[in-house]
C-alpha cells in the first residue's frame, strides 16, 4: 500500500501540470510603454486576419490597387488535435498576379508567416543565492505568440527592409508585442532572447530561410510543419510580396487548430466540471497505482 500513494501522488501532479499552461492561454494580452518593438504600426491598424472570402484589408502603407498581387491557397484550413497527434504539414502555394511584364531590377521575394495565439507571460532569470536557484529579476511579455514560423525565399536580413519589418512586425523578435508594466530590469532583450532561444529549442519559433521555393518570380510554394506541441486556437497566415526590401502585397488566411475527440472532451470538462475531473483524475491515479502495484507483486511471486 506504501507503494500507491508515491505512484497516485505523482500522476495526479502530472495531471496539475496539463492543466495550469492551458488555463494560462486564455490570459488577454496587454500593451504598456516600454516595448523594444514600435507601437505606432499597431495603433495605426496591426493587420489582423479575414475570412477567406476576403484576404486583404486596406492597409495605409500599400498601394490600393498594387501591381503585382498574392493569389494563394492552403493545403489545409483547418487542423485537428487527436490523442495521437504528433504534427501536422501545411502546404502554402499560389502566384504573382500581374497586368504587366515583370518589373525590372530586383528580384521578387516571398515571406510566408503562421501565427498561433498570443499570451502574456513572464520571463525570469534564475539566480543562485546561498546554494539554491531562485528566481530573481522578471520581465513581463504583454503578448507572445505560442508559435511563430517565418519561412522566406532568401536571407530575411537581405530580403526585408528594417522599416517594413517594424511596420508588419514579421521577424521574431518583433513578433513579440509590448511589455506588461513597468520594467524592472535595466535591459530587457536578454529576457526575449532567451525566450526566443527556449521556444526555438522546442520547436515552436522558427526561422525557414530560404525554404520558400520561387519559380520565375510568378509562382511560389512553402512546406511548413507544426509541431505535436500545439496550442488550440485560430492562427494567423500572411503572405508577404516584396521587391527591393519593401512590401509590394499582402495575402492573409486564418487556420483553424482545435482539440477534437477525447483531447477536447478532457479539455471541457477542467474547465466546466472541476469537481468531477478532479475526481475522475483521483480515481484514475488510484486505479493505476493499484494495478501497478498488483502487477510487481504477481511477477515478484512467480
Amino acid at each position: 500500500m506504501r507503494r500507491v500513494f508515491p505512484l497516485a501522488a505523482s500522476i495526479w501532479l502530472a495531471a496539475a501540470m496539463v492543466a495550469g499552461p492551458v488555463a494560462a492561454q486564455d490570459a488577454p494580452p496587454r500593451q504598456a510603454p516600454g516595448s523594444t518593438v514600435p507601437l505606432a504600426p499597431a495603433q495605426q491598424g496591426y493587420p489582423l486576419y479575414p475570412g477567406h472570402d476576403d484576404p486583404r484589408l486596406d492597409d495605409a502603407e500599400l498601394a490600393a490597387d498594387p501591381d503585382e498581387q498574392v493569389v494563394a491557397g492552403l493545403s489545409s484550413d483547418a487542423v485537428a488535435i487527436t490523442a495521437s497527434f504528433d504534427g501536422s504539414d501545411i502546404l502554402i502555394y499560389g502566384a504573382v498576379k500581374r497586368e504587366t511584364p515583370i518589373p525590372p531590377g530586383a528580384s521578387l521575394e516571398i515571406i510566408v508567416t503562421i501565427e498561433a495565439p498570443a499570451q502574456a507571460l513572464t520571463v525570469w532569470r534564475k539566480e543562485r543565492r546561498m546554494g539554491i536557484w531562485l528566481n530573481a529579476e522578471s520581465v513581463e511579455i504583454g503578448a507572445a505568440p505560442g508559435f511563430y514560423a517565418v519561412a522566406t525565399s532568401g536571407p530575411l536580413d537581405r530580403i526585408l527592409d528594417p522599416e517594413w519589418d517594424s511596420r508588419y512586425r514579421i521577424s521574431l523578435p518583433l513578433a513579440l508585442r509590448a511589455f506588461g508594466g513597468k520594467l524592472n530590469v535595466e535591459d530587457a532583450v536578454p529576457y526575449t532572447e532567451a525566450l526566443i532561444r527556449l521556444r526555438e529549442a522546442n520547436g515552436l519559433y522558427r526561422l525557414e530561410e530560404g525554404s520558400v521555393k520561387l519559380v520565375d518570380q510568378t509562382l511560389f510554394r512553402a512546406d511548413i510543419s507544426l509541431p505535436a506541441n500545439l496550442i488550440e486556437g485560430d492562427y494567423k497566415t500572411r503572405i508577404f510580396l516584396l521587391r527591393d526590401g519593401e512590401v509590394v502585397d499582402v495575402y492573409r488566411a486564418p487556420i483553424e487548430v482545435r482539440k477534437v475527440g477525447l483531447e477536447r472532451w478532457l479539455y471541457r470538462l477542467a474547465f466546466d466540471q472541476p469537481l468531477l475531473y478532479g475526481l475522475m483524475s483521483l480515481a484514475v491515479a488510484v486505479a493505476a497505482g493499484w494495478g501497478a502495484s498488483a502487477v510487481f507483486r504477481k511477477i515478484r511471486r512467480a
